[in-house]
């Protein structure tokens, strides 16, 4: 029989993976940033959007939205653990035996903490794009104001809304 070879990670994603259970933390382009406490102010807009988008999902039978956390691997250099996923029926395959996601997600939504909003405005943002995630909305829960990202020709368009996430792809508006 032969011995198991062990190695040192040679990614951030591969540091990422052997970390424990509950660690906030995101790999962007092969880099681990730590994330911050959430707040009330936070997840309150977190459930309240990811209730109702779950509820309508589940009434059309059009898939699965969850909230955060779960690790969903979009790439080898980049793991995230966005507040809000929807996966198409044709799609939850991408949800594999390890209970995450590997591929990207049909739509993402971040909630902004002030702390790390760059991350989602930013480094996630160009991530999501490449990675082919078809709607992407980041949320501001303090003001409010939601800008709305759609896939087109491998570029995200955008449009800039206050309490509503207009989704194209489930031909529905969410308002919070």
């Amino acid at each position: 029989m032969g011995r198991a070879v062990l190695h040192s990670p040679r990614t951030a994603v591969e540091v990422f993976k052997l970390l424990p259970e509950g660690v906030y933390c995101q790999v962007i382009n092969n880099v681990i940033y730590v994330s911050p406490p959430r707040t009330f102010l936070h997840q309150q807009t977190v459930m309240e959007i990811a209730f109702q988008i779950r509820a309508f999902v589940y009434k059309k039978s059009l898939g699965e939205c969850v909230g955060s956390p779960v690790d969903t691997f979009l790439d080898k250099n980049n793991a995230f653990q966005p507040d809000i996923i929807f996966l198409s029926k044709k799609n939850l395959s991408l949800v594999k035996n390890d209970g995450k996601i590997h591929g990207a997600p049909d739509i993402i939504i971040e909630v902004l903490l002030k702390k790390d909003e760059n991350h989602d405005k930013i480094r996630k943002r160009k991530v999501y794009e490449s990675c082919g995630v078809l709607e992407y909305f980041i949320v501001d829960p303090q003001t409010k104001a939601v800008t709305n990202c759609y896939l087109k020709n491998k570029k995200f368009t955008e449009e800039k809304f206050n309490s509503k996430i207009v989704s194209k792809l489930l031909k529905k508006t969410f308002y919070f």
